[in-house]
């Protein structure tokens, strides 16, 4: 009997995909909004809604959580903690059969890696969606008043004169999010790829919209775009590949085939080709090198609030949509992939650390920090094989801690940023201040911001009693386990050469004394603030007392 009988095709369980249709729902009101409400009120509506959306899709991924340990502990399988939100093959034909009939789906999967990265991303965007709807002491946004003119022209100079605002980008960033989170609960390659997409083009679209320097922001847009419709179509044909070596693109029958317990052709040399395009295809969304060269051109032209949007939300997505990639169905090729997987990670670890030395802009020094961290955290993606499975738990909730410590800080770094300002011979207010030397004396002019700054930077930089280092412990550790003692080792000195470029800022900050009095920090509405002050207490906090989350995500598995 093939135990793919005992599936019944007609069942979908609505219930839980409900945050996912809350999310996307609030963004399909968001654009009605902008048809139908008066301009006066766009801003506080789409404001209202989306942070209400992003809070109820929050609660919603809670209470999913609580009813899927029912569901798992109802159908007798393993206890929480012991692999039972997971569930990694091989398994008997037995238990294949009876955890098929409970939770299967055809397009979506709800389990521990999604639930646990729905939280991340739904976390990680009520603290960006601050960020983006706060207005400086200026009534100005970070956004262009209308993005449809052109820079320098007429119409724009009109626009800025009546004071619009480009209220679209919260629907936008809200279509974003949805597809963040369908993009970690694809179960099959064909609907990973439409959620690609669904999170990909918002981003392209917001990348363009910087108030200041627009020219810039246009072409870093462009460039962005024009590399991730490379990558997709070099995901599509790799997808192409896996279908031709299986016979279908789910994830459960490509492993299933894969270790023998579903019949089906299966041709090894098609399924290591397809599977090294459909991993080039998402290191592209992670920065990883040699497929990173988006990544420094995009944070910098970027609005600064969609730079701590993407650099936390996409990252934390991508990586979990890649972590389950490897559990599910690059697995079996693991082998043939670990020498393509070992240059990757080398190499991203290095250009991340090196050229992050060699930046002058604060933007660009943070996209290089991303791309090192991007490194480590494939350490821990490479660490899932075949015959280590009794480790998975270990390895997705210190993956999990990572993305959360990770999110959270460079949201509130990225937020400060949006503070700092520069200031002209007159007295007028101008663009970002992101030239490096132009924090200088920080530390005296707003100790509390440069102090946060500083304790984001020791996160990133890995110091003891911040969640970034025990996020990297976990990451290393899992590395250690897997087998992976080189990588961990280039992984460990490269951090402390991006330490070197984190304790620059920090002199510069607080030993420095500024050579002009031309930088300005902002008064705002309060909620970058907000936002500032809770990251500030969650990267502590994660650092100090770990066990109570460490605790949560590994009884997610």
């Amino acid at each position: 009997m093939n135990i793919f009988d005992t599936v019944n095709p007609i069942h979908f369980e609505w219930a839980a995909i409900l945050p996912l249709l809350i999310v996307l729902g609030a963004g399909v009101v968001g654009t009605i909004f902008e048809a139908f409400l008066p301009r006066s009120a766009r801003r506080s509506a789409q404001i209202g809604l989306s942070l209400l959306a992003l809070a109820a899709g929050l609660v919603t991924v809670v209470w999913r959580w609580t009813q899927h340990i029912k569901d798992v502990e109802a159908l007798g399988l393993a206890a929480p903690g012991e692999g039972s939100m997971l569930l990694p093959l091989p398994l008997s034909f037995s238990e294949s059969a009876a955890f098929l009939e409970g939770r299967i789906q055809f397009a979506f999967v709800e389990d521990g890696i999604s639930l646990s990265a729905h939280i991340i991303i739904l976390v990680v965007a009520i603290l960006a969606f601050l960020v983006i709807a706060d207005r400086s002491e200026t009534r100005e946004g970070a956004f262009v008043a209308a993005a449809a003119t052109r820079p320098g022209s007429r119409e724009e100079r009109e626009s800025i004169e009546a004071k619009r605002e480009q209220t679209e980008i919260f629907p936008l960033s809200l279509f974003a999010v949805g597809g963040m989170m369908a993009f970690v609960s694809a179960s099959d390659l064909l609907t990973l790829f439409i959620a690609l997409e669904v999170l990909s083009l918002p981003l392209y679209v917001l990348s363009a919209t910087a108030r200041r320097r627009r020219l810039l922001s246009q072409e870093s847009a462009l460039k962005y775009f024009l590399l991730g419709a490379f990558s997709s179509a070099i995901f599509l044909m790799g997808a192409a590949f896996i279908y031709g070596a299986t016979g279908t693109l789910s994830y459960w029958e490509i492993q299933l085939i894969q270790v023998g317990l579903m019949p089906g052709q299966y041709t090894e040399l098609f399924m290591v080709v397809g599977a090294v395009m459909v991993v080039i295809g998402m290191l592209f969304k992670v920065g990883a090198a040699p497929f990173h060269s988006w990544t420094p051109d995009v944070y910098q032209g970027a609005p600064t609030p969609i730079t701590g949007f993407m650099a936390a939300g996409t990252k934390a997505a991508a990586f979990v949509a890649l972590a389950r990639l490897a559990v599910y169905v690059t697995n079996g090729v693991q082998v043939s992939l670990n020498t393509f997987m070992w240059i990757v990670i080398i190499l991203t670890i290095v250009v991340g650390s090196v050229a992050g030395v060699l930046q002058k802009d604060i933007k660009r020094m943070l996209a290089y920090s991303s791309i090192a961290h991007a490194g480590f955290i494939l350490i821990a993606i490479n660490a899932f094989t075949l015959d280590n499975v009794t480790n998975w738990s270990q390895v997705l909730s210190g993956l999990m801690f990572y993305l959360l410590a990770y999110g959270v800080a460079t949201v509130g770094a990225f937020g400060i940023i949006t503070l700092v300002h520069d200031r002209d011979s007159e007295g007028n207010i101008l663009g970002e201040a992101t030239k490096l030397e132009n924090w200088a004396g920080l530390g005296k002019r707003s100790p509390l911001l440069a102090t946060a700054m500083l304790v984001f930077l020791l996160s990133f930089a890995g110091i003891p009693l911040t969640g970034g280092f025990i996020g990297k412990f976990e990451v290393f550790r899992s590395g250690i386990a897997s087998g992976q003692t080189v990588l961990v080792v280039v992984g460990v000195l490269a951090s402390a050469v991006t330490a070197f470029f984190y304790f620059r800022l920090v002199q510069l900050m607080f030993f420095t004394e500024p050579e002009t009095d031309r930088i300005e920090v902002l008064h705002s509405e309060g909620l970058t603030i907000v936002t500032v002050v809770l990251a500030l207490a969650a990267t502590i906090a994660l650092g100090v007392v770990p066990g109570p989350v460490l605790d949560f995500f590994i009884g997610m598995f």
